[in-house]
């Protein structure tokens, strides 16, 4: 009689804080489904069992920001049939990505005792500037369902049923009072991916961004809205200085802004 193979997943890590992966441990109800789907070959947070590979299915958590992770994740790629990135980290440098901005060489002068043992790149990257990506999921961390959606969609040979739109969408559907019309509160809302279920504006919160940019996003046409609630150029800079600051359209409005207030010293 013969048994059929089930799929191998492989999750591994890179430059992070493991949330991503503790986002597929807190399927609950859907875990046990996922466990009995897929021969989970390479998950270090949930097992110490460690199968070889070629594996049908890799999710990559975390940034590249050094030469070994840039060698291991290349490695994984050719160890891998699909290849899914996992959060802001693997899809936009994520928080360490701050670092883009100001001199590495200084940084690990002033925080390290012994800097030359340091070895690390000059900035933290997403995983598609060196490999291929088969899908980007995006958030910090990822949405458990979202993720659930897109294992579900590999495992089945289909594309990924995502939404892409943004967070302002979520709030109108959810009936929630647009925080920066009533209370003046700067929101990147409008720019955002979808993900969170509008979470910070549904509790009187501006969003933060964490899912970076959604499809044609524009912050550029947001930077009106944000200074007639009194956000001035540096602060709405800093809005995009967050989790997923090296994303393109995040980093080039920062860009733009921090660019303007130069000129006008």
């Amino acid at each position: 009689m013969r048994t059929t193979r089930k799929p191998k997943l492989a999750v591994f890590k890179l430059a992070s804080c493991d949330g991503c992966q503790l986002s597929l441990l807190d399927c609950e109800d859907e875990l046990l489904a996922v466990a009995g789907a897929v021969d989970i070959a390479h998950f270090l947070e949930a097992s110490s069992r460690v199968l070889r590979g070629p594996y049908d299915l890799t999710l990559v958590e975390g940034s590249i920001t050094n030469e070994h992770d840039l060698d291991r994740l290349r490695a994984i790629r050719a160890n891998s049939k699909k290849l899914v990135t996992i959060g802001a980290c693997a899809t936009a440098g994520g928080i360490q990505a701050l670092r883009n901005y100001g001199d590495v060489s200084e940084y690990t002068r002033v925080v390290y005792a012994r800097p030359e043992y340091i070895h690390t790149l000059a900035r933290s990257t997403g995983v598609a500037e060196h490999v291929r990506v088969d899908f980007e999921l995006r958030g910090c961390p990822v949405d458990k369902h979202q993720l659930l959606e897109v294992l579900n969609a590999f495992l089945n040979g289909r594309p990924p049923r995502v939404a892409n739109h943004s967070v302002c969408l979520d709030c109108k559907r959810a009936g929630a009072v647009c925080v920066m019309v009533a209370q003046g509160i700067p929101c990147l809302g409008p720019v955002t991916h979808t993900g969170c279920g509008a979470l910070c504006p549904r509790y009187s919160r501006g969003c933060f961004g964490c899912f970076g940019p959604a499809e044609s996003a524009n912050p550029p046409g947001l930077r009106s809205a944000l200074s007639k609630v009194g956000t001035s150029k540096s602060e709405i800079a800093r809005l995009y200085s967050t989790f997923n600051a090296a994303a393109p359209a995040f980093h080039g409005e920062h860009r733009s802004l921090t660019a303007e207030k130069d000129e006008a010293k």
